[in-house]
């Protein structure tokens, strides 16, 4: 089988392999968090923060009108780059590796990262999956945007 005839991934392949990510998106989010806390709870411990008036760094975090929402886009900022490094390097996160899945280029090259972030942006938090189940092609919402398919990889890939 040549890459050209390998077949797009069916709706549950993706549900799949986009449950492995979201596993894997959760834990690195909760590292990710750990450290900047961990950060934060040494320079209040050397007396160069403060979190006062709040209970602690988690509520700082989580209240202050400034930095609450810079932590969010923090933690956006690495969800967004989970998927947009491995899918341009590889074409695979490692859900999709678990389920022999690959995104590529319609042509059949690497995405770029213009097309991860179309992709990214598009898909719903995975609801645009749901189109596989009704298109012809087994394409998802973000793969018509971005240009893309999903293909399910040979056991020798």
């Amino acid at each position: 089988m040549t890459q050209q005839d390998l077949p797009n991934a069916g709706f549950f392949r993706r549900l799949a392999a986009l449950f492995y990510d979201t596993l894997m998106v959760i834990a690195i989010e909760m590292i990710a968090a750990g450290v900047l806390v961990a950060i934060l709870q040494a320079l209040q411990a050397a007396g160069i923060f403060n979190v006062a008036p709040y209970l602690d760094i988690s509520d700082f975090l989580t209240r202050h009108p400034i930095f609450s929402p810079l932590f969010s886009l923090y933690l956006l900022a690495v969800w967004i780059y989970f998927f947009v490094f491995f899918w341009t390097r590889a074409g695979q996160t490692l859900g999709m590796r678990a389920w022999k899945l690959q995104v590529r280029q319609l042509d059949n090259s690497p995405i770029t990262k213009r097309q991860a972030l179309i992709r990214l942006a598009t898909s719903l938090f995975g609801l645009g999956n749901l189109m596989a189940l009704v298109d012809s092609k087994k394409r998802g919402w973000q793969d018509y945007f971005a240009k893309t398919q999903v293909v399910v990889l040979a056991k020798a890939e």
